[in-house]
Parts: structure tokens; sequence; C-alpha cells
């Protein structure tokens, strides 16, 4: 039987095996799920062994279990190593779903005509790296599987993969390979296939601004102390200038700027500025000037006020200068910025602009340097004949402005670099409220991977 054949025949079966993981809520930031998140980990296990791998094992690790398999075919042959997550977001706020989170429903849309599967984790990943398990398994039962694979599917993804780092330090013979592939990333849309060639790094802090030893009565010290909230909202607005460039001291030193052939390259995926207006119903854009809306989204460093908090926040009025005022602040990087590095002259440059009447302080969460696969790599070009055979249109290379730190990661640990081959697109709403997965998308993927397989076992052969 061909792949395609076995892929329509089981077509059905594809969707309801992912169902069953959907509706297990697998939130790895919430200690509440624990047990459903150990059960996740049981039925990825449980799939990769049906689907044929071997040596499947439930890995611990000081945090969530990472799920290992395996199918070694011959040692002269390549070997790819694929990743995903079987962790999801929290799905707050809950009343804005159309349906429960956990109970996947098939609805169409216009962007998803022939359905797309709402669900948290329906794409953000598990929707994508079970399009993995069902490739390998419509390899296995077609014997069409041309070289070695590896899985390894990890449950912290979602918290920054904290004990991923180790846990490739401590398997680096277990998990060699030749390249690793993701599909945690998207295409532009169901008619432009792309592949993601460049993620940014990401700084990510959490500043603290302290004033007066308690709230005070704001009539009573109203315009004769400092007020960490106000104090605040001028520093960080101090971060940019009138050009969106960031002033902190240092900070684009070391970024790769791209050649005017890289940015026209870039320029040929379709990009609509007023679609893109509308989709998120914003009546202009901002950004750094000298670059447009795609490349500030990608190529380019930002930063990024995430959350602002102080004072009181309840229902009616309270009138207090607060004691203390904080905020969430993420920058997105770029070649070749280092996380620690510009943590640390962010952390300089906020502390010397503070006036002396308050107390700052800037606490690191986490980073991730930022990556790019070349055109040029044998697996990238497996992956572009891939998805030029079954979309009949050669793939746009393209770069993300999101952060998977684990692709770096991959590189520095186990040597590795990394073929993004994701499916999803933008509007799919992963983190947000109606997560959906388009079946075009999601079978998609299954057809496209055998062929990954094929065609980068042919040119390693070379």
């Amino acid at each position: 039987m061909s792949t395609s054949n076995y892929i329509t025949q089981n077509k059905d079966r594809f969707i309801q095996e992912l169902f069953d993981l959907l509706r297990l809520p697998s939130i790895s930031a919430d200690k509440a799920y624990m047990k459903d998140v150990l059960k996740t980990a049981d039925l990825v296990a449980e799939f990769l062994r049906k689907a044929g791998a071997d040596k499947v094992e439930i890995c611990s690790t000081p945090g969530l279990p990472i799920v290992y398999g395996e199918k070694l075919i011959d040692p002269n042959l390549p070997t790819v190593l694929v990743y995903g997550h079987y962790d999801v977001q929290p799905p707050d706020p809950i009343d804005l779903w159309t349906t429960p989170p956990f109970e996947p429903e098939i609805r169409t849309t216009a962007i998803h005509p022939e359905g797309a599967i709402f669900a948290r984790g329906a794409c953000d990943d598990k929707g994508q790296f079970f399009m993995h398990l069902k490739a390998f398994e419509t390899m296995m039962n077609t014997n069409t599987l041309p070289c070695n694979v590896k899985f390894m599917i990890e449950g912290e993804e979602e918290v920054g993969s904290v004990n991923l780092d180790q846990f490739l330090k401590d398997n680096k013979e277990k998990l060699a390979a030749d390249v690793v592939l993701v599909s945690d990333t998207g295409i532009i849309n169901n008619e432009t296939p792309s592949i993601t060639v460049g993620l940014r790094g990401l700084s990510y802090c959490e500043v603290e601004v302290v004033g007066p030893n308690r709230d005070l009565h704001s009539g009573l010290y109203g315009g004769g102390v400092p007020n960490p909230i106000n104090i605040l909202c001028e520093m960080i607005a101090s971060l940019k200038d009138e050009d969106q460039h960031i002033t902190v001291k240092g900070f684009y030193d070391k970024v790769v700027e791209l050649s005017k052939e890289e940015r026209t390259g870039m320029a040929e995926a379709p990009f609509n500025q007023e679609e893109f207006k509308k989709s998120i119903d914003i009546s202009g854009v901002e950004g750094e000037t000298g670059y447009n809306v795609p490349e500030r989204m990608s190529i380019r460093p930002t930063l990024d006020v995430n959350g602002i908090w102080g004072g009181y926040t309840g229902e009616g009025a309270k009138t207090v200068i607060p004691s203390v005022a904080n905020a969430k602040i993420s920058m997105r990087l770029v070649p070749d910025q280092s996380p620690e590095e510009i943590t640390k002259l962010f952390q300089e440059h906020f502390e010397s602009i503070a006036p002396k009447s308050v107390k700052v302080k800037v606490r690191a969460l986490h980073g991730g340097q930022p990556a790019v696969t070349p055109i040029k790599h044998p697996a990238y070009q497996a992956a572009s004949a891939a998805m030029e055979e079954t979309f009949g249109k050669k793939p746009v290379p393209f770069r993300g402005g999101g952060s998977i730190p684990i692709v770096a990661s991959f590189e520095q640990i186990l040597g590795l670099k990394t073929v993004l081959m994701g499916f999803g697109l933008d509007s799919d709403a992963i983190h947000s409220p109606n997560e959906h997965y388009g079946i075009f998308n999601y079978m998609k993927g299954i057809e496209t991977i055998p062929l990954f397989y094929k065609h980068y076992t042919e040119l390693m052969s070379k």
C-alpha cells in the first residue's frame, strides 16, 4: 500500500487519536494538573509503541518527564531527531472559549473551510508533534522508512524547558543524530508554504521600583513624595526614542544586519498591511524606523512591556501613592545578540536611569539564544523539496519572530542544526482562547513528513 492510500484510509482514526491527546489538560505551569501531564506522557509513549518505535521510555527529569523512542534500521543511514512538546498553555480566560478548551471539536471557518480542530494544544504543539507520530506509523506500515529516527517529546516547553539542557548533556549518545526536525512553527498561509529558517532569542526580566515604605494617602502626601508607578512609566517610556529605537547602551552593538539581497528575498513573502491591521483590529502599525512590518517582527530586536502593576486595582476608588510598582519586560534578540549580555546591559541601563528617590531591582527570568538554519543545509533542501511536492509550490524561507530556545541548545549541546517545518497558521490563536488547527494542515503535515525523510536520505547519500 502506498503512503498516500494509508493516510487516506486512516484519516478519521488519526483525527480521533489526536482528540484523545487533546482531552488531557497537560498544563505544565499549574501543579494542580500534574496527574494529567503524566497521563499525557504515558499516552504519547503508548502511541509511539503502537506506531512501531523501539526502546520507548519515559525519562524522568527534576521536573516533568521526557518521552523517548527510536527506530534504528541501519547505522550507515542518517538519523533524524524529532522534537516536540506535549504540555500546553493554561486555557484562561475560560469564558472566552466558544467550546470547552479540553473538549475538542471540529468547526469550519473562513480560513479553514475543511474544518479546524478547536482545543487547547491543537496547534501548539500536540497537533503538530502528533503529525510526526502518524507519519512515522505510515512509513512503518508501508515499509517506506528510509532512515533512522529518534523521538524526544518533552513536557516543559511552555514553562521554559528548564530541564531540557541537562537532559541533552546527560544523553548525548542516546540523542546522537544528523539533524533535528521540529514542527512548532507555521506557514504563511495554506496557499503559500514556508519554512522557518531563523528564530529570535529572548531576554525576559522583571523590574521593581520601590518608593516609600508603605502605601500613602495621595491627598496627604501627593506632590511631595516619589510615586513608583509614575516613575516606572517614565523609565519605561525612555527605553525607546522617537524612531522606536531602543536606548539601552550597547543594545545594537552585535546585531547582524541582513544584506540587501537577503531583505529582498524576504520581501517575496506575501504581506498585505491593510489585511494585517484588520486581522488584529488596529488602525496603524508601529515600529523601528527604516524597516517594514515583517522585518520589524523577524530580523530586528525588540523591547516590550508584557505586564505592569502596582497600587490599587480593585473596584471603585482608593486614593493611594503605592509603595511598589512592577513590570515584566521582554526583549526579542537577533543574531549575534547574547541573552546574558543583553540582560546585563538592560539591568545596568535601567538602574542608571532611576532617580535617587526610589530603589530599583531587575531580576532575570529566562532567556534564549537566536538561531538560524542556512537554506543550503541539506535538511532545509529536503524540507523544501517535500513541501514543494505536497503543496505544488516551492516554500518561502521565512525568519520567525518568536523564540524556541531549545533550537540553540540543540546546536550548542548536540552540535545539530534544526529544521523548523511547521504547518500552523498565525490565525490559529495559539496561547489564546479558541486555539485551533486546520484539518488541512494536520493531514498535509502527515503527508509531507515522509517525503522529508525520503529527500533527506537521498541528499545525505550523495
